[in-house]
């Protein structure tokens, strides 16, 4: 018997894998998505109205996806399977064990690396050559349940941000595509993270994006890369203006900005 399927989210990459899941055939029971009135400056957020029309599934509005109505519908749905994906509140127990089966998240690393926050700049910023997406059923640990199944994604020598962050998304649509029909004929299997591998990763914030004339050319060319869209960018404090760095170029002859072994000039940014 086909498994029930619920999907919450409320930004792009959200709606792209529900998109996909309609593209292979498959169907959704119950969508959730924030009301319209939360978050609407929030970065890539978006509106689960046209599709649930489109595709005739109840759509619930909600403040919070720890809501008691939450757990009310998603039981008067009788749903196995709650996809929770580009959503920022933290499910709680009693949300995780409403559904039948549980709760299915996506993290931007190859879980157990890179538990927590902020998984794209930091794959660059660490120097990694490889990171990816990995789909994993949720609990109450942050990003510690078992995984369903991961896809690689190769970092380049001059890979940005922006680009690592379509990747994700892409990856993510893949890995709807390849275990969708095993998640609804119960045919998932589960594998238990490898703790001594597992490794956490903290937030970041805007100003942790600074140059300084002590770092190396590599040092601030990783920090320029991993900051730049979607995220706040890098940028340089000379005591009178801020340069915000979107992208620059490196030498160790001349430039704009003065570094360790060498100069930064600046190529896409603003004087604030």
């Amino acid at each position: 018997m086909r498994k029930k399927i619920a999907f919450a989210t409320c930004v792009q990459l959200g709606l792209s894998c529900i998109e996909e899941i309609y593209k292979i055939g498959g169907k959704l029971d119950l969508l959730i998505t924030l009301k319209d009135e939360k978050a609407r400056n929030k970065s890539g957020r978006i509106y689960l109205d046209n599709i649930s029309a489109k595709e005739k599934v109840p759509l619930l509005k909600i403040d919070n996806i720890n809501d008691p109505k939450v757990i009310e519908v998603l039981k008067k749905y009788k749903i196995d399977w709650l996809f929770i994906i580009g959503w920022s509140q933290i499910a709680k127990k009693e949300i995780l064990e409403t559904p039948k089966k549980g709760c299915i998240g996506m993290h931007p690393t190859l879980l157990p690396v890179g538990r927590g926050r902020a998984a794209i700049p930091w794959a660059i910023i660490k120097g990694l050559k490889q990171t990816g997406v990995t789909m994993f059923k949720l609990n109450e640990g942050v990003d510690t349940g078992d995984i369903i199944g991961q896809r690689i994604i190769d970092i380049e020598e001059k890979t940005t941000a922006t680009d690592l962050y379509q990747k994700v998304d892409q990856m993510h649509v893949e890995l709807i595509s390849k275990y969708w029909n095993d998640i609804v004929n119960d045919k998932v299997r589960l594998v238990k993270q490898d703790e001594s591998k597992a490794s956490e990763w903290s937030g970041r914030k805007p100003e942790d994006g600074e140059i300084f004339s002590s770092m190396t050319i590599n040092e601030a060319d990783k920090l320029v890369r991993a900051t730049t869209h979607p995220y706040p960018g890098a940028f340089y404090n000379d005591g009178k203006k801020i340069i915000r760095i979107w992208s620059a170029g490196f030498n160790e002859q001349d430039g704009m900005i003065k570094l360790s072994d060498g100069y930064l000039e600046p190529v896409d940014y603003e004087i604030e």
